[in-house]
């Protein structure tokens, strides 16, 4: 840009700042230009990281906007400081939370995925995938996040999908992914087997029904009881502890099975607990998870009762062809006619949930395929424990991965779906052996049959979840962005997917690359309510950021919602914060305009900053100094809501509040070099300012940056500020500190005898020293502006004069004469008036308070708002006196 045209662009700066023009013309020139395209430092160090990928189920949610903005600041930051940075992009195709989005939108037109058929019904999820990928992609772009879009990944492109069969078909090979009959988790609804972190816990109300089991012989009974008394017609044995003397007798002897009457043994088993209810169990194989294994060590038949939607199927007998919760009602009713059923209790217990469908969980016998987990959980255990492992911000979330990593079951990987990565397992017809291999099979590889046919199962989505870090940069090929951009620096996730993701990622990264995937996982909370509720469509307290940022601006958004954050923790999401980060912006927009409106003329390369500096100038130099080495080291950290804090009050306080009028004087002097000098800091001041909000504000940034004599195409590429030791200054630190606390004195004297601003006062200033004599000496325009006086005195010798309001500051006695503030005369009239009003209030408060029977009757909020005004008006009366005395003094 010439200087001419730079000139032009900084005068032609609007009054009010347009996000909504800014956001979308500045991130069209951020994009066709590449500035977000990793790669282009060849020789810089890298840092990287990998997109939590969304789903795409639908649109992003505020705890997106948290997690991503959060990422956003991190690579925008360390883009600027020199590293060559990759944030990688892309999304997750989500298994059965994308199916059953299209099965009920196919549902609402009257069709299942049956009668499309499987290839017909995957041609309309991959619709829904281009259609909402889209969606997000837009989102993102609303959002500002500078995503590196040449390098975006999905879990179902070919890539990872090469990816995901090479893990598999590897831990196969090693013995680590096995086929069997196991008790999982089986949503009825979605009819497909979750993994155990894919079931929520709800407390519920439900009965414990207590029933009577009678031996064959008719020499005894055994009482047991069942919250599933539906699952009884599956029962296979009854088990009592083997020390427990009050079974000894009936162990080995059988039991007449009500309702099928079906005979079942009494077994001894020391999984039972004797002093747990009755000491006896019943041991249903298929519907239990430890009666399985019970079933297992005793050999005990394994006999489904319902099938794989929850209806209750021949082995039910005359319930068959019940829903299962139907079959629970007429069951109780028949036992109770049959006199067994013996009680029934109200009891509330913690019942499983499917996190997708929200169907009830049925523990269900089936074939499904399961990762070993121990060999895998072992290598990652002993890499955390040697000091080797992953950095958790906050550090109490690697209690909370250990403990779980190191008590995991098998992980089901197998879902009865066909939207994801189909098991790549061919079953021969023939000789019933499974071909397991990392291309497409066309022969049984143990008889050479062409006579198989593949899986139908697909695989967990979170399993090639579990290789997004190392799967997006090309593992398993040795590409160069695997070879230079992996490990990945920091993971961003919240802390309720621990288990789900995080640290899958880890075993995986060190099972196939033998390094950690991220050096940091930086653990969020969740973005709740004004209220602290978590957000829900049933309560309706959900917030869409799209919405937000149509009302105030992405900047507004993205500023609020991560400095309100603090690693670990939820935050309250509460829109009169994000007004007072939209202010903040119109703030930051104002001083700028400012700024600008006295740098005409003046480019890059005038900025000078060496030679002699004013006391303001050189204080706020310093203060920047501080603001770049603790934001610097605030983002390092994570502490964001600390960064803000900060970046806010040097903002506002320092720069806008102060400095920007401190420089006036010298922009509207008359001496050219104090001028010069002073547009220089206020140039340089205000382009360091924009490259440290950029992180967290880039739209309005940017804009003010491009205003602003500058050097360079995009502040997204300019450099990171850093400490700069020729600015330190804390002599002007100490000077400014004296001048604002004398402002600051006279401004509140003048707020308490009600005399504006506007008039001039006169003011007498006794220093205590002659260092501050100095200080005060050399600085006295700011007083003469900055207090309005008529007569400003500094002496050091100086009697303290009589009728004067008085303020004693460090070092300093300041006196403001009350004959040049106020008519003292009219002051007391309307003190005396005023203390009339406050005793009369007073009194009328006590008097009501006293009366017992307002106090009898009155709700107790209403007594306590009026005990507040009561404090309220005795504290005004208190004041009130204390100022008669002062002038009558």
């Amino acid at each position: 840009m010439t200087e001419a045209n730079e000139t032009k662009e900084q005068l032609q700066m609007p009054t009010t700042y347009d996000p909504k023009e800014a956001e979308r013309k500045w991130y069209d020139y951020w994009i066709k230009n590449e500035f977000f395209k990793a790669g282009t430092r060849p020789d810089a160090e890298t840092y990287t990281i990998v997109i939590p990928p969304p789903n795409v189920t639908g649109m992003l949610h505020i705890g997106h906007a948290l997690d991503f903005t959060l990422q956003d600041i991190l690579i925008r930051t360390k883009r600027m400081q020199g590293y060559d940075a990759l944030w990688l992009p892309g999304s997750d195709h989500a298994g059965i939370a994308t199916q059953t989005r299209v099965e009920q939108k196919l549902r609402e037109q009257g069709q299942s995925r049956y009668d499309l058929g499987r290839e017909k019904f995957l041609e309309k999820v991959w619709e829904w995938k281009e259609l909402y990928a889209n969606t997000i992609r837009e989102q993102w772009a609303k959002m500002g996040f500078s995503l590196d879009y040449s390098r975006e990944r999905f879990t179902l492109d070919e890539g990872l999908s090469q990816a995901v069969r090479e893990v598999f078909v590897s831990l196969y090979e090693k013995g680590l992914i096995y086929r069997g009959n196991y008790i999982i988790n089986w949503d009825p609804a979605a009819r497909t087997a979750l993994s155990d972190i894919e079931v929520e816990y709800k407390e519920v109300q439900g009965a414990l029904y207590h029933l009577e089991y009678k031996t064959t012989d008719g020499t005894g009974s055994i009482v047991v009881a069942t919250t599933r008394p539906e699952t009884m017609l599956g029962d296979t044995a009854v088990a009592v502890h083997p020390k427990d003397e009050r079974y000894q007798h009936l162990i080995g002897k059988m039991l007449l099975l009500p309702i099928v009457n079906r005979e079942i043994p009494v077994i001894a088993d020391e999984y039972v607990e004797k002093e747990f209810g009755s000491g006896a169990v019943k041991i249903t194989p298929a519907h239990d998870p430890n009666d399985f294994e019970v079933g297992k060590r005793h050999d005990l038949p394994q006999i489904l009762v319902m099938d794989e939607t929850g209806t209750m199927n021949a082995n039910a007998g005359p319930y068959q062809g019940q829903d299962r919760f139907d079959c629970r009602k007429q069951i109780v009713a028949d036992l109770k006619e049959q006199g067994v059923l013996i009680k029934i209790e109200e009891h509330v217990h913690q019942v499983g949930h499917s996190e997708r469908s929200g169907a009830v969980i049925e523990p269900y016998l089936s074939t499904q395929w399961f990762v070993k987990m121990q060999p895998l959980a072992e290598k990652a255990i002993d890499t955390q424990k040697s000091g080797n492992g992953v950095n958790f911000v906050p550090d109490r979330f690697e209690k909370t991965y250990l403990n779980w990593i190191e008590n995991v079951r098998d992980w089901c990987i197998s879902r009865q779906l066909w939207w994801g990565h189909r098991i790549p397992a061919w079953h021969c017809a023939d000789c019933g052996q499974i071909t397991v291999t990392r291309e497409d099979a066309t022969a049984c590889s143990h008889c050479q049959s062409t006579n198989i046919n593949q899986d139908n199962d697909v695989l967990d989505t979170w399993f090639s979840s579990a290789l997004w870090p190392f799967s997006t940069l090309g593992w398993p090929n040795e590409t160069e962005d695997l070879k230079r951009f992996y490990p990945t620096n920091v993971l961003v996730t919240g802390y309720d997917i621990i288990y789900f993701w995080v640290s899958r990622m880890i075993f995986t990264g060190l099972e196939f690359t033998q390094q950690i995937p991220f050096k940091d996982v930086l653990m969020h909370g969740l973005v709740r309510d004004s209220e602290g509720r978590k957000m829900s469509k049933s309560l309706g307290n959900g917030v869409d950021p799209l919405e937000v940022i149509e009302n105030y601006g992405a900047d507004a958004m993205r500023y609020m919602i991560s400095t309100s954050s603090t690693p670990g923790q939820d935050l309250r999401f509460r829109l009169e914060r994000v007004e007072q980060a939209r202010n903040f912006a119109n703030k930051i927009w104002n001083a700028s305009r400012f700024a600008l409106m006295n740098l005409e003329g003046v480019n890059a390369a005038d900025i000078d900053l060496t030679g002699q500096l004013g006391t303001a100038d050189r204080w706020i130099l310093h203060r920047l100094n501080e603001t770049v080495r603790d934001v610097t080291r605030l983002i390092d950290s994570y502490e964001f809501g600390e960064t803000g804090r900060l970046l806010y009050n040097f903002i506002w306080d320092d720069l806008c509040d102060w400095y920007i009028e401190f420089s006036k004087l010298s922009l509207y002097g008359a001496d050219a070099a104090a001028k010069s000098k002073t547009q220089s800091v206020l140039a340089y001041v205000l382009d360091q300012t924009q490259r440290l909000i950029h992180p967290f504000m880039p739209f309005i940034s940017e804009e003010i940056w491009q205003h602003l004599p500058h050097e360079g195409e995009t502040i997204t590429l300019a450099s990171w500020p850093v400490e700069n030791e020729a600015f330190e200054s804390p002599d002007a630190v100490h000077e400014m500190e004296l001048l604002m606390d004398v402002i600051r004195s006279v401004r509140n004297i003048r707020s308490e005898v009600n005399v504006p601003m506007s008039k001039k006062v006169e003011l007498l200033v006794k220093p205590a020293s002659s260092e501050t004599l100095t200080i005060l000496n050399s600085n006295e325009e700011y007083l003469k502006r900055f207090c309005n006086t008529s007569l400003l005195q500094i002496d050091a010798e100086m009697a303290a004069p009589e009728k004067a309001m008085t303020a004693i500051i460090t070092g300093t006695e300041l006196y403001l004469p009350l004959a040049g503030l106020i008519d003292i005369a009219q002051e007391l009239a309307r003190l005396d008036k005023e203390l009339q009003t406050l005793h009369g209030e007073v009194e009328r408060i006590e008097k009501k308070l006293g009366n017992e029977g307002f106090v009898a009757k009155a709700p107790a909020k209403v007594i306590e708002e009026e005990k507040a005004k009561l404090a309220d008006y005795a504290d005004k009366r208190d004041k009130v006196i204390a100022r008669l005395a002062e002038l009558k003094g």
